[in-house]
């Protein structure tokens, strides 16, 4: 019986002790951690070396190939294109985003210059003309 009581007694001391730990660690990280947001860190020339125009550049694309189908009501052109360097693209045919009114009198067959916006793996055209 005895024996009981003591075993009784050294797991509530421990559990005790857990708790008391767990209250410690979290006042220490509530004491050590700043009132106020730290400031900005120092601007640094780790990308002095980078060209961002090309970097802007790479968003872009420009192409021309042929409309094989407009879809105003859902905002979509599909043009058989030539090669595309700026995306990496081979010539294929796509369907691309395009504002209706971009995309308002042209029909396939219609041959065309346009702009891109490089975006997920797709585009959306910006600029179009007929040639």
């Amino acid at each position: 019986m005895k024996r009981a009581y003591l075993i009784a007694g050294v797991v509530s001391a421990v559990l005790a002790l857990a708790a008391c730990g767990q209250k410690t660690e979290t006042q220490a990280e509530a004491s050590t951690a700043p009132a106020e947001p730290a400031a900005a860190p120092a601007a640094t020339d780790s990308m002095a070396g980078i060209n961002m125009a090309s970097a802007e550049a790479a968003k872009t694309a420009k192409g021309t190939g042929t409309v094989t189908a407009v879809d105003a009501a859902s905002g979509a052109i599909t043009i058989n294109h030539g090669p595309i360097p700026e995306a990496n693209w081979p010539a294929m045919t796509m369907a691309f985003k395009a504002a209706p009114a971009l995309t308002q009198g042209l029909k396939a067959g219609d041959k065309v210059a346009f702009d891109l916006k490089l975006e997920n793996g797709g585009g959306e055209v910006t600029a179009i003309q007929k040639q």
